[in-house]
């Protein structure tokens, strides 16, 4: 199986510094990064940890919703999928991720509502990035279009 690679070039300190996060394996892309944007509500121009994650998972999650959509006997014919990852307070000291909330809106074929939030909650439970998350609470809410 394929390995991925992305890579951060940082400079300065936490406050002052700020870095570049590159997608090396494809070489499609290179963000800026800033801790005081990363905490900040407004992002202005710069990308997360979190924001990268949140792309990860609803990619990951619309290909496993499309696969699980087909072994149920469905056509998928057009996904949405919104996530959103919250950077909080971590009782311990520091930052952690508490929680993920995952919006799916799907246009199905041969599937009823029943039948596409079961798949989109068995997709929330095999895609291989909410694996990796495990000990983050993921919400879904998931309806047809």
């Amino acid at each position: 199986m394929p390995t991925r690679k992305a890579r951060t070039t940082w400079t300065g300190g936490l406050q002052d510094g700020a870095g570049k996060v590159e997608l090396v394996s494809s070489g499609l892309a290179t963000f800026d990064v800033s801790f005081p944007k990363r905490v900040a509500e407004e992002a202005e121009g710069t990308t997360s940890p979190e924001e990268l994650i949140a792309a990860a998972h609803a990619a990951c999650y619309a290909m496993a919703l499309s696969a699980g959509i087909a072994a149920a006997g469905g056509t998928p014919e057009s996904l949405v999928v919104d996530v959103e990852v919250r950077l909080g307070p971590d009782p311990a000291g520091g930052f952690r991720i508490p929680d993920i909330a995952i919006t799916v809106r799907g246009k199905v074929g041969g599937l009823d509502e029943e039948g596409f939030v079961k798949a989109a909650n068995d997709a929330k439970l095999g895609c291989p990035v909410s694996k990796a998350l495990t000990g983050t609470t993921i919400t879904l809410d998931a309806a047809l279009a």
